[in-house]
């Protein structure tokens, strides 16, 4: 069990770090269905989804100025938020499981 925590830990500290890091890095060049979509004469018609005004919306955490440190930002809470939902679920399909066991039992 302890073994499982420093992975789980250490795994968590390296995704965390590497989404510091390499967000900033990222291209600012159209991904390929951007690229795809002004090569074809469609990119002008998209429209915003619902979430276009959210808090990290764009990759950017709204507030902070800076360009590189508001893209690390939004990398970590993605990662933490990802985490978060994870763990959440894991924990659900396991209490569940333990459950449906004892109810046999």
């Amino acid at each position: 069990m302890k073994s499982t925590r420093i992975f789980v830990i250490a795994g968590l500290l390296v995704v965390a770090g590497l989404a510091a890091i390499v967000s900033p890095l990222a291209s600012s060049e159209p991904d390929g269905l951007e690229r795809v979509a002004e090569e074809q004469g469609f990119a002008d018609s998209e429209k915003d989804h619902a979430l276009a005004d959210g808090p990290v919306a764009g990759y950017e955490v709204e507030g902070v100025e800076s360009g590189g440190l508001s893209t690390a930002l939004s990398g970590l809470l993605g990662v933490i938020a990802t985490f978060a939902l994870g763990a959440g679920l894991f924990a659900y399909v396991r209490s569940s499981g333990r459950k449906r066991r004892r109810a046999e039992s």
